[in-house]
């Protein structure tokens, strides 16, 4: 297999059937670019990883339409070290390659990665499309409301533009090279930070829920919502019955706050109650609502807001029916749908056990 500019090619095969097959397992595989620092650690702490298929040295995040090493260590591009990883989603999520990257990084230092200084050895993730932008600003917001670090975290979220290998002798520099590789790696200083940070006991890391989900900065939120879900969470504002995401929504699974990923309500509560948006009868975690009086319109209701996204989601009415007798009536631009077989991969795996 041949990997050249971000594309898989594979050679000819002797047989079409077997070329069929690689070309199906190829158009299978995705693609994540992460900036770790000197690219031949992350290259093979990656490498290592099950359902990792290949993973490529090069350059990105520049402006130069070339890059090369002796250029961008030079600081004359602008582009970082960085990896492509080559994975079947099959069998690793995008989700847990981030939980992977975090775990190998120094996540709060803006200037460099261990004993690497200059801009080329900053870190970063190259997002390829939307889904991925967005899970890894969820991730990084995560890691900075978890309590590992005593700064924020500074990697930076970029869409990824073009991408460049690296020179032959960098691809596999771990095996190529085993003894240089290994004595560069110890006197970086990285393994030793990295087993001082993550196995330190985080104070109260066992209470997930008020954790893991923080509210964005108003700046993220702007560029991260639609308007319409912006008005929605952020201005009180309502959508449209009969005509959004998931009023009629029948698949299984949990549905999460747009703007912190909080898991609010399940689709095991979720009935139809003819008013055209989703309702349910309780919510899936009671702790994550809040629940306030609303006078607005010249009436008396009972706004629904999540506690740590603070997000407005509609409001709750009893006129719904046994159990509870109460309707949740949310807007589906203030929530999330995770699916049932997505909810291992997205983070949410604790929740599965509900659709057994």
């Amino acid at each position: 297999m041949i990997f050249i500019f971000g594309i898989i090619r594979y050679t000819n095969s002797a047989k079409m059937e077997e070329g069929d097959q690689m070309k199906t397992n190829a158009e299978t595989l995705k693609t994540a670019t992460f900036a770790g620092g000197c690219f031949w650690c992350v290259e093979s702490d990656f490498g290592s990883v099950e359902g990792v298929v290949e993973v490529v040295s090069g350059y990105t995040g520049g402006t130069s339409e070339n890059a090369d090493y002796e250029a961008v260590t030079g600081g004359k591009t602008g582009h970082l070290e960085a990896v492509q990883v080559i994975y079947d989603p099959s069998v690793i999520g995008y989700t847990e390659l981030l939980d992977i990257f975090w775990k190998h990084i120094d996540p709060t230092d803006p200037g460099g990665q261990f004993v690497d200084r200059g801009s080329q050895y900053r870190t970063a993730v190259f997002y390829h499309g939307d889904e991925q932008k967005r899970m890894a600003e969820t991730s990084k917001s995560q890691l900075n409301a978890s309590g590992r670090f005593s700064k924020p975290v500074a990697t930076e979220i970029f869409p990824l533009d073009k991408f460049y290998p690296a020179e032959a002798y960098h691809q596999n520099f771990h095996k190529k090279s085993p003894v240089r590789y290994k004595l560069y790696r110890y006197n970086s200083g990285r393994d030793q930070f990295l087993k001082k940070v993550w196995e330190k006991p985080v104070e109260k890391a066992e209470t997930t829920q008020n954790r893991i989900y923080s509210k964005p900065s108003e700046e993220e939120i702007k560029n991260r919502l639609t308007p319409l879900q912006y008005k929605v969470t952020q201005k009180e504002g309502t959508e449209p019955p009969f005509d959004n995401a998931y009023w009629n929504n029948k698949q299984s699974g949990i549905y999460v706050d747009i703007v912190s990923g909080e898991p609010l309500f399940s689709s095991l509560d979720k009935f139809d109650s003819g008013t055209g948006w989703p309702s349910f009868t309780k919510p899936l975690e009671p702790d994550n609502i809040v629940e306030k009086n609303d006078n607005s319109l010249f009436m008396v209701r009972t706004e629904v807001r999540s506690r740590l996204g603070d997000s407005h989601l509609g409001h709750v009415f009893s006129d719904g029916p046994p159990p509870t007798g109460l309707r949740y009536c949310m807007n589906s631009a203030a929530l999330r749908f995770v699916p049932e077989q997505d909810l291992e991969k997205e983070g949410y795996g604790v929740y599965s056990i509900l659709f057994d």
